[in-house]
């Protein structure tokens, strides 16, 4: 597939594709500090907030994400939650990010379990 100069294609990220795979992974809406504890959970990678949370309002501005403010709780000193769900548009981006990287690994021995280039 070809992409014109007047088509811009924006790519997922590396912590684009991480947010959006730990919110799919907690299903329905998830806030973020959720998100950092399924992230640092999974992978070992403790992510700060002042990453996670441009990164997904980015996520959300493009449409791959949306948002909802919670009721406030007393736990956060009264402050709401926000919590984020992945759209349909972001579950179709992520469907293709891991297509391209695994077509990419496809076939490579360095990848194989046990096996050393």
């Amino acid at each position: 597939m070809y992409y014109s100069l007047n088509m811009p294609r924006q790519n997922l990220g590396e912590l684009e594709q991480v947010l959006l795979l730990a919110l799919l992974r907690l299903g329905g809406d998830s806030y973020g500090a959720a998100v950092r504890a399924e992230i640092l959970e999974r992978t070992g990678r403790s992510i700060t907030p002042g990453a996670i949370y441009p990164t997904l309002d980015r996520l959300e501005q493009r449409g791959l994400l949306r948002s909802r403010v919670g009721g406030a709780t007393a736990e956060r000193g009264g402050r709401a939650r926000r919590y984020f769900k992945v759209t349909a548009a972001g579950q179709r981006e992520i469907r293709a990010a891991w297509r391209q990287t695994a077509a990419l690994a496809a076939g490579l021995a360095v990848l194989e379990e046990g096996r050393h280039g």
